[in-house]
């Protein structure tokens, strides 16, 4: 294969070329209720080509091979019309060149287990909820992406590594008149299908925290102090802090240059943040980015000031910063961007109950429901909390939004538990889709939330 490449991208003048051809495999099993609504199995591939000249860059998808040579002239022309008409002319940060082959250590090859199986297994998890009486209905779904990649540059690189997702999840909904409930559940990872086995009990779990939102309070609105739980603390870490941390989002925006300047002291002394796809067996574990960059530790925020940000090629020599290797493509139709591996809040010393009795007075928040952004403000539903009076668990408490600023919040997030948790069910949409996106943290204590209710 990488001679078949190395042929195609020898053919140009362009000042740099890479080519990524990739093998895309994935199999879907849904439930809807009891119904089996989806099973089966397809199989894709294709190229893209990226071409520097001049100073621009343009990418082209093509999924033939003898559309190669077509692909990579149309790519050269259209860089060659983008450096007549940027002000900068694109550079890209240097890296080493690489020859590498990187398979991944899986427990249990999910290629290896018959679809049968995995019908089963979803059938069993889905099956979990509809057992008991006040569950409405489920969404269950099986998923598993095989992405075998390869990877070849004029530079002289030579990669190929493999990426294997599965997981099952989807929505338990439960109903008691006309009120409605949603939990979401799931399981699921990129270190094999063992993975997936024996989670009767998550199922069960969520189930019943289902149930148990029928007969939970309305929360009252106001401002509150708050325990986040790993699964809220973590998407507030991705998608209020993380997004920022990417070059490519604020490159562009004068304020957000200024605000997130390295050396920046952005948060409370006991906050530190890092991104780390070189962690095994997570779901954002990979050893190569999509531009061959070999992925590595980037530490974002430390004692809560600023200290490295996400880079391309291109965001790293435009900004004058280490390469991190966090370039990253959905697949083969698409030109590689900044995303994400694995981000979290790295743990501190507090356990559980010292934050409880830290806390005094509050709520505790758990699992995040979606959520949006604007610029520096955020707003995202949490799946339940829990009331806590004089460091104790109370009731549970339903229908919780959090909204707050950024900034502001990593001032007041006050003290970070010993308990790091990451996902195992990732996702981001920006511009493309991740589904290995990983976000995570301890328990977190916040003060000054401002809880949206009744």
């Amino acid at each position: 294969m990488f001679k078949k490449l190395r042929s195609i991208i020898s053919k140009t003048d362009a000042d740099y070329a890479d080519i990524r051809y990739e093998i895309k495999r994935e199999t879907k099993i849904s439930f809807n209720g009891k119904e089996l609504g989806q099973i089966g199995s397809n199989t894709t591939d294709g190229y893209v080509i990226r071409v520097l000249k001049n100073g621009g860059i343009s990418s082209v998808a093509f999924t033939k091979e003898t559309d190669a040579e077509k692909a990579l002239e149309s790519a050269s022309q259209n860089a060659h019309l983008i450096s007549k008409n940027i002000e900068k002319a694109v550079e890209f940060a240097k890296t080493k060149v690489i020859k590498d082959t990187f398979l991944p250590k899986l427990k249990e090859d999910p290629r290896k287990v018959s679809i049968d199986e995995k019908l089963e297994l979803t059938r069993k998890y889905n099956g979990i909820p509809l057992k008991h009486e006040g569950i409405s209905t489920t969404a269950i779904q099986y998923l598993e992406v095989i992405r075998e990649k390869y990877f070849a540059s004029t530079e002289g690189s030579e990669i190929r590594e493999d990426l294997i997702t599965t997981r099952i999840n989807g929505l338990i909904t439960s109903k008691d008149g006309n009120l409605i409930q949603n939990v979401r559940a799931g399981v699921g990872g990129s270190n094999g299908f063992a993975i997936l086995r024996n989670k009767e009990g998550e199922f069960e779990k969520k189930t019943g925290i289902a149930l148990d939102l029928l007969k939970a309070t309305p929360v009252k609105a106001g401002t509150y102090n708050v325990i986040l739980n790993p699964s809220m603390a973590g998407v507030f870490t991705h998608e209020a802090f993380g997004h920022f941390s990417e070059a490519d989002l604020i490159e562009d925006s004068p304020t957000m240059r200024e605000k997130m300047q390295l050396g920046a002291k952005l948060g409370n002394n006991v906050l530190n943040i890092i991104d780390d796809p070189t962690m095994p067996d997570q779901l954002g574990f990979y050893r190569y980015d999509d531009e061959g960059v070999r992925a590595r530790p980037t530490q974002l925020l430390k004692e809560g000031v600023l200290v490295g940000r996400l880079h391309s090629r291109r965001t790293a020599a435009a900004f004058g910063e280490p390469l991190s290797g966090h370039c990253i493509a959905e697949d083969y139709r698409y030109a590689p961007i900044i995303r994400m591996g694995n981000i979290f809040i790295q743990p501190g010393t507090k356990t559980f109950d010292d934050l409880l009795v830290e806390l005094g007075d509050g709520l505790y928040i758990l699992d995040a429901k979606g959520g949006q952004t604007s610029g520096e403000n955020f707003t995202f539903g949490a799946q339940y909390a829990y009331l806590v009076k004089d460091g104790k668990l109370g009731e549970m408490i339903r229908d919780i939004n959090i909204t707050g600023n950024l900034y502001k919040t990593l001032q007041n997030i006050t003290a970070v538990g010993d308990d790091l948790v990451l996902c195992q069910i990732g996702g981001c949409g920006k511009g493309q889709l991740n589904i290995r996106s990983c976000n995570g943290a301890p328990h977190i204590l916040v003060k000054n939330i401002i809880i949206g209710g009744v």
